[in-house]
């Protein structure tokens, strides 16, 4: 799709149906922006294709994602496993009767006494990618099991790309897992992520390639039968870059997994957070100015009441690109879309241009569509006194 194919009710069909768009703006229209609307049928839907897709594979929330309580609920009941990355997290998703055996602290960063406090709540599944790390966990949560984040290189391919912050190389992964089972831990398995929004299938067929050294190195040299698999996220979302459907990437993977591990593979873990939850949200934003920067400057600059301090980090660098709805209609021209604050790092979009109607005025509306995702957990906290992005659930 190109950006001057995005405008227009056409396109909304692209992202939502009729019926979900309609509830949603029928629930935005009575609000004050900006905030971000959360509808949850959606989510269910983008659940029920995950387990259809990957029946064989155990699926674990990224909480991080977006961590509202409608949310966790839904999930909740529905079977699925939360991937915790602190012991806020890890309070918040016990305090609504989870229990501890679904829960894993995949977080390769962790404080000691953090990985007791999860230890004595009840958690046994600790992901690691250090040899510190390693040891702490044998002393504050003896016995669990450990799986190890190797690294994987998705970077050139992946919207939101991971940096080498996570995980380790192929040798020291056999390594920690070796040294694991030495202090007392169950050397469980290995992970990966292929960074988020990945939109080449061929990440994964590199990454399982790595693990399957490392399963059959392990086998081998130590005697050591690794039993799980972590797969992480990196299932892309809708936003303007269009990727394959969910099917294709089931097809594809599974494949790859086959060709490694024959028909009876690992027990295996999805951490879906963008691709469950991103479709399922709209941004609803206020235009707050419009201006030029000359008399004869080609395009506007289009200031909104909500920016990269409140939910659209993740326009850093343009990396992702949201689709931007109006129901303005008329001539179309690029511009560049800023935040309220008071920084000069506060803009979305400069140099990738969006085209908006010239018809747009202040106090028009802006929808972000696919912005469940990654957008209210982002938002600051009180920058230029500005209040975190509201956010609310419906549907169910």
């Amino acid at each position: 799709m190109s950006m001057n194919e995005f405008n227009g009710v056409t396109q909304l069909a692209d992202f939502y149906s009729s019926e979900t768009f309609t509830r949603i703006k029928n629930f935005a229209d009575q609000r004050e922006t900006p905030f971000v609307v959360i509808d949850l049928p959606t989510i269910s839907g983008a659940y029920d294709e995950l387990v259809g897709h990957f029946d064989y594979a155990d699926i674990y929330y990224a909480v991080k994602a977006n961590p509202a309580e409608a949310i966790l609920k839904l999930l909740r009941d529905r079977g699925a496993n939360f991937d915790i990355a602190s012991r806020y997290e890890l309070d918040k998703v016990m305090g609504l009767d989870v229990d501890a055996s679904r829960i894993s602290y995949g977080n390769t960063i962790k404080k000691a006494r953090d990985i007791r406090y999860f230890y004595e709540r009840g958690v046994r599944l600790f992901a690691t990618d250090s040899e510190s790390d390693l040891q702490t966990i044998a002393r504050e949560a003896p016995g669990s099991q450990v799986y190890v984040r190797v690294l994987t290189d998705g970077s050139q391919t992946a919207d939101w790309p991971l940096s080498r912050k996570f995980g380790c190389e192929t040798e020291m992964a056999v390594e920690l897992l070796t040294e694991a089972r030495e202090l007392g831990l169950e050397p469980y398995g290995v992970s990966f992520h292929v960074g988020s929004q990945q939109r080449e299938i061929g990440s994964w067929d590199a990454a399982l390639a790595k693990v399957k050294v490392i399963f059959d190195r392990l086998r081998d040299e130590q005697g050591i039968e690794l039993k799980m698999i972590n797969m992480g996220g990196g299932f892309p979302a809708n936003y303007i870059s269009r990727t394959n459907d969910l099917a294709t990437y089931a097809e594809e993977i599974t494949r790859f997994l086959q060709e490694d591990f024959g028909e009876e593979f690992p027990r295996i873990i999805l951490e879906p957070g963008r691709s469950l939850i991103a479709n399922a949200g709209i941004l609803v934003s206020e235009v707050v100015l419009i201006s030029r920067k000359s008399r004869t400057a080609l395009h506007r600059w289009v200031f909104t009441d909500v920016g990269k301090f409140s939910g659209l980090i993740e326009t850093l660098d343009e990396s992702i690109k949201y689709p931007v709805y109006t129901e303005k209609t008329g001539e179309l021209e690029g511009s560049v879309l800023a935040g309220p604050t008071c920084d000069s790092a506060d803009i979305m979009y400069e140099n990738f241009k969006y085209p908006l109607p010239l018809t747009l005025e202040p106090g028009d509306r802006l929808y972000w569509l696919s912005t469940g995702a990654y957008t209210t957990s982002y938002s600051a906290v009180e920058f230029n006194g500005f209040p975190p992005l509201a956010e609310y659930c419906i549907g169910e």
